[in-house]
């Protein structure tokens, strides 16, 4: 596999930028136990009264739940499948910024070491789109970074990755899914800025989901709920930022549009995440569901669905797929790997990842 050395300049922009937002983040982990030190302290005083006579009385703090062998285990299972998650989103938008994927010293890992098929740079027309691109790429390199020096030993390492734009590679599979392309035909996420942010569409609402299901699990060692919140931030920062590009340019390519949506409807059929329905209603004599005929995958809608495409009324848009509170919702871990690996049963290979994935977590969910 090739390092990021295709385009020197472009690549050491890249790598400094990732190096730079490390850097940044030591910074804050160092302020925030800073702040944790000095508010325990202002909580000493007041307890002892701090010059006050009268203090009032100090909540009773609720206690933290007693971590074991097994649920720390079990947070060190979810952390490798976010690196995984990771490894695939740094290496499709590191070859799309740059030519080339991640450093050798960023693979290496417990469990089996992949290699990536596809991937190439984007001759990007639109500059905004470019440099929207390389700043994303930049983050994912050091999400990966990041959650490796996190991990220590226990992290795994990159398994086999397929992000090629041919008519046999993941994405054209996943283009058929949503019934835009047909059976023998290709999508290539690395022809033009248009498929590019349709193919990184595909990612990261996932991504926002996936984080915001793990985060409640991360809840017995110190810092990794933190470090989980700070990724799907970042996330949801993407996934804004693609959702807005897509939109905006629908205005004059409405096909964009159309294509986003269809992308979400086929997510919502491969994964089974639905919203319940508020009153119970009468069952109706059941239609055939269209199918694409090249994967067997269903390609319709079900009006009940969670996950949100871009378009919204005539006079709204659709950028934050949330609920009627303004909340995200989450996806579990198989159900993940059901848009992962581009099917909707109980698998553990396939689609993006061809030989599964390294770690415990490694089965998707049967939602069909």
């Amino acid at each position: 596999m090739t390092d990021l050395m295709t385009d020197p300049e472009v690549a050491n922009t890249i790598l400094t930028a990732s190096a730079e937002r490390r850097a940044e983040r030591r910074r804050f982990i160092k302020l925030a136990s800073g702040g944790v030190a000095v508010a325990g302290g202002l909580t000493l005083l007041a307890a002892c009264g701090g010059g006050d006579s009268n203090p009032a009385p100090s909540p009773t703090p609720t206690p933290s739940p007693t971590p074991s062998a097994s649920s720390i285990a079990a947070e060190v299972d979810v952390l490798n499948f976010a690196l995984q998650l990771e490894y695939l989103e740094a290496q499709f938008y590191a070859y799309a910024a740059t030519g080339a994927g991640l450093p050798a010293n960023l693979l290496s890992g417990t469990g089996t070491q992949g290699a990536v098929t596809g991937g190439r740079r984007v001759t990007f027309t639109d500059p905004v789109v470019a440099a929207y691109a390389r700043e994303i790429a930049a983050d994912e390199v050091a999400h990966v970074t990041f959650l490796r020096s996190v991990l220590g030993s226990s992290a795994v390492a990159m398994p086999a990755i397929n992000i090629d734009g041919s008519a046999s590679g993941a994405f054209s599979t996943a283009a058929r899914a949503a019934g835009l392309i047909g059976a023998g035909a290709a999508f290539d996420p690395y022809a033009s800025d248009e498929n590019f942010l349709l193919g990184a569409f595909i990612f990261e609402d996932v991504g926002v989901t996936a984080y915001k299901g793990a985060s409640a699990t991360l809840i017995y060692t110190a810092g990794y709920q933190e470090v989980t919140a700070g990724l799907l931030a970042a996330e949801a920062y993407h996934a804004g930022l693609i959702r807005t590009t897509l939109y905006q340019k629908g205005l004059a390519t409405p096909s964009l549009r159309t294509s986003a949506d269809a992308i979400s409807n086929a997510r919502d059929v491969l994964d089974g995440v639905q919203a319940p329905t508020a009153t119970p209603t009468p069952t109706p004599t059941p239609s055939p569901t269209p199918t694409s005929t090249a994967t067997g995958l269903p390609t319709g809608v079900d009006s009940r669905d969670l996950d949100q495409g871009i378009t919204g009324t005539s006079t709204v848009s659709n950028i934050v797929p949330a609920d009627a509170n303004g909340i995200a919702f989450s996806r579990t871990v198989g159900q993940v790997l059901n848009i992962a690996f581009l099917n909707n049963a109980a698998v553990t290979s396939g689609g993006f990842f061809p030989a599964g994935v390294n770690g415990n977590l490694k089965t998707s969910a049967k939602s069909n």
